[in-house]
Parts: structure tokens; C-alpha cells; sequence
């Protein structure tokens, strides 16, 4: 991540930009927000009950996952920057104070992470190289979400069933195609997953009457009134990820820390692709979940269904990210309407959601728990302690985190305790008891 005044600027432009959205109730991050603004809006609920739900929701995130993965692939995330914008807006009283807030936070974002990599670079146990471990199996690990919701919607035979389709074109489908492994197996299982919902529901009968969708139509036109400012958003995003400062999820942000780092540009340029098209199957896949709770709340994400980020990473120029950006919510927000009422007509689709969110979590969790210890080897492995000494240290953090209540999520341990074992590593260096070997 270049740190640029244009770089910084941008930043700052799109953390103001996401603070109003959440102070005006336009559009925020978290999912779990979203449903608690309508109290606010429609006076069931004060600024300040509001803003402490928004904390207590995303602090741990911003704290864990946020700033762990910005330290570990050297990228801005959205849980580092969106989830704080989300606090940042709600709590502010004042629509002018909210954006001046953001941008500070961009800025903070920009010049404290940068700060703290240089640190890092500098330790004598090589902890930033060994990090790159972290993500080796995050979107292989991603792509397998389709096959847990199935298990948990359908049962383990139909998901069992569905794995061996999935691993058929896995293995096949690269063969004849440009199309690599993971995103064959990311996008049969979202296929399988979409066909059987509706194949539910047709035989049961359930289709639900699409008149039944008429109460939320007031609050699908308050997000289209919002357009504007959402349009602007979505530029600003695009722009952010297209100049290489902001990587859009957990599923993108460890390869694209790899390809901005490569000095071949044909091969940072395939696995760039690749990322999009992971990113892409990854933003089909939120539809259910970010179209249904648009739809009864009114309320928008702030990077939509999150296709910016895809427009970010393939296009050209900032100039073409920004109009794409802009194009695609408008897109979006247009189609919202059709994309409820189709979603309305199939009750498994709805039910989907929670299950999705469930198995990519699962699935997010346990890649990055591998790729974790195995950062922790690598570190160690330098040392007299051996691979086995890193193994220890991280298992130790993992396993006194899991006896303790988690005190830090699943999803956030295993960088957490790459970090921890490379700092570690470095204080045990300092006093003589791991060596360099």
C-alpha cells in the first residue's frame, strides 16, 4: 500500500463519505446495525441507545479482524475502515461533524497502519514474510461455504451428494476452461445451493404471495431517494480499491497483498482476475442477506452487494472505477425492488441467508486458523525453537482464547496468534533463548 497524499486524500474522502451514510441512516457495513436504525428513524429509539449497540456490535472486529488483517496483508479492509464509520456516524450529533470524523479516522488508518508495518519489517524474526502464510487458504477454504449452508438447510446427504458434483468440476472444470479451481467450486456450490431453494419450494407449494412485499415498498423507495449520495459512495470505494489501498473482504485481501507485491505484472494480473472472480461469486452470494434486509429496513450497505469492489480491482483507471462504481449501485438500488419481491417468492431463499453467513464464517474460520499456525511454523522455524516451537505458541494462544469464552472471535484468533508468536518469537530472540539458525 502506497502511503501518497492522493492515496491518503481518497481514504480520507471515502471514510467521510461512509460516516454520513451512517449518521443520515442511509447505508451502513454491519448487517447487525442495519435492522436497529428504522427505531431510530422512526423515534422508538435515541441517538446514543443506538450508538452503543453500533459499538458493542463492532469494536471487537474493528479491534481483531479490522487492524489484524490490515497489519498482516499491509491493505485497508472494511472492517478496519466501514465498521468504525459505522460507529463514527451514529454516534456523531451533527451531519457536519460526522464526515470531518471519518476523514480523520481515514487518516489515521492510513498513516498508523503504515507506521506499524515499518516496525514489523524491521523485527530480526521475519514476521511480515511469514504472515503472507495467513491467507494461503482463505478462498479455497471460502469456496467450500456453499457445501456447509447445503448440510445445514438440506441435511448431510444432499450436502454430501453436492460435495462430490463440486469436487468433480473442481478437478475437471480448470482442464477446459480459464476458470481456476476455487471458482468451480465456489460457484457449483452457490448453483447447487440457489437450485435446491427453489426446487424446495416448488414442490411444497410455498410460494409466498408477492403482495405480502407491498408494506416494505416505503422503505425500498427511502433507499432510492438516497441514491445520489449511495452512487457517490460506490465511486469513492471503487476508486479506493482500484489505487490498491483497500481490498474488499477476507476472500481478496490476502492475494491481492501477493499480486500488488509481484514484479512479473502478467501474473499480477491473473491472479488479480482470479481474485475478482472469487470476489464476484462471493458478492452473488450476499445478495439473499444484503437484498432482504435492505428491503424490510430501508436501509442500504454502504458498498451495496459489494460488486464495487470487483469494478475496483479490473478496471483500468480511478476515472472508470469511479464511474462503474457509481454504475453499478445505480444498477443496484434500481433492481432492488425485483430482487425482494423474487427473494419473497422463495421462502428457502430467506432462510438461506442466516445459513450462508453461518457457513462462510465456518469456512473463513477454520482456513484461516490453518494458515495461521502454519505463519507460525514458518516464523519459528528460523529459530532454535524449530517449527514445532511456532505450532506451540500459536496452539497455546488458540486453545487458552477457546477455554476462556473467546474472548477474541474465531475468525480473528489465528491472525491474532500469528502476530502474537512472531512478537513473541522476536522478545525470546532479544534475551538469547531462540537464536537464528
Amino acid at each position: 500500500m502506497e502511503l501518497s497524499i492522493v492515496n491518503v486524500i481518497i481514504v480520507m474522502l471515502v471514510c467521510a463519505m461512509a460516516a454520513f451514510l451512517s449518521h443520515m441512516g442511509m447505508a451502513v457495513f454491519h448487517d447487525g446495525i442495519r435492522p436497529v436504525i428504522p427505531e431510530y428513524i422512526e423515534g422508538r429509539m435515541h441517538r446514543s441507545e443506538m450508538a452503543s449497540i453500533a459499538f458493542g456490535l463492532s469494536v471487537g472486529f474493528i479491534a481483531s479482524v479490522g487492524i489484524g488483517n490490515a497489519l498482516v496483508t499491509n491493505l485497508l479492509n472494511p472492517w478496519l475502515l466501514f465498521l468504525a464509520t459505522d460507529i463514527i456516524g451514529i454516534a456523531s450529533p451533527k451531519k457536519w461533524l460526522a464526515p470531518i470524523l471519518g476523514a480523520l479516522w481515514g487518516l489515521i488508518c492510513m498513516t498508523g497502519i503504515g507506521g506499524i508495518n515499518a516496525v514489523l519489517t524491521g523485527m530480526p524474526v521475519d514476521l511480515i514474510t511469514a504472515m503472507g502464510d495467513v491467507g494461503t487458504y482463505v478462498v479455497t477454504g471460502f469456496a467450500l461455504f456453499p457445501i456447509v449452508a447445503i448440510i445445514m438447510q438440506f441435511g448431510i446427504k444432499t450436502g454430501i451428494i453436492t460435495a462430490v458434483i463440486v469436487m468433480v468440476f473442481r478437478f475437471a472444470g480448470p482442464g477446459f476452461s480459464t476458470i481456476s479451481g476455487d471458482a468451480w467450486t465456489m460457484m457449483i456450490g452457490v448453483i447447487a445451493l440457489v437450485a435446491l431453494c427453489i426446487w424446495k419450494d416448488f414442490k411444497n407449494k410455498e410460494k409466498s404471495v408477492t403482495e405480502d412485499l407491498n408494506i416494505f415498498s416505503e422503505r425500498t423507495e427511502r433507499i432510492k431517494k438516497n441514491l445520489p449520495f449511495l452512487m457517490v459512495a460506490g465511486a469513492l470505494i471503487a476508486i479506493a480499491c482500484n489505487v490498491h489501498v483497500l481490498a474488499g473482504s477476507d476472500v481478496s485481501m490476502f492475494d491481492l497483498s501477493k499480486a500488488y507485491a509481484m514484479k512479473d505484472s502478467a501474473e499480477a494480473a491473473t491472479l488479480i482476475k482470479t481474485v475478482a472472480t472469487n470476489e464476484f461469486m462471493r458478492a452473488l452470494s450476499f445478495i439473499p442477506l444484503i437484498a432482504t434486509t435492505a428491503v424490510t429496513t430501508g436501509v442500504y450497505g454502504v458498498a451495496g452487494f459489494t460488486f464495487i469492489y470487483v469494478a475496483g480491482y479490473l478496471c483500468p483507471n480511478p476515472i472508470v472505477a469511479a464511474i462503474a462504481g457509481a454504475a453499478i449501485i445505480l444498477v443496484e438500488v434500481m433492481l432492488l425492488g425485483l430482487i425482494g419481491k423474487f427473494l419473497g417468492n422463495f421462502p428457502s431463499m430467506r432462510d438461506a441467508s442466516d445459513n450462508i453467513r453461518s457457513a462462510m464464517n465456518t469456512c473463513v474460520e477454520f482456513a484461516l486458523l490453518i494458515g495461521s499456525i502454519a505463519a507460525c511454523c514458518t516464523m519459528s522455524a528460523s529459530t532454535s525453537a524449530g517449527a514445532a516451537g511456532g505450532f506451540v505458541i500459536g496452539g497455546c494462544i488458540y486453545l487458552i482464547n477457546e477455554m476462556t469464552g473467546r474472548k477474541i472471535m474465531r475468525m480473528a484468533i489465528g491472525p491474532v496468534a500469528a502476530i502474537a508468536t512472531g512478537i513473541i518469537l522476536n522478545l525470546t530472540y532479544l534475551i538469547g533463548l531462540t537464536p537464528l539458525v
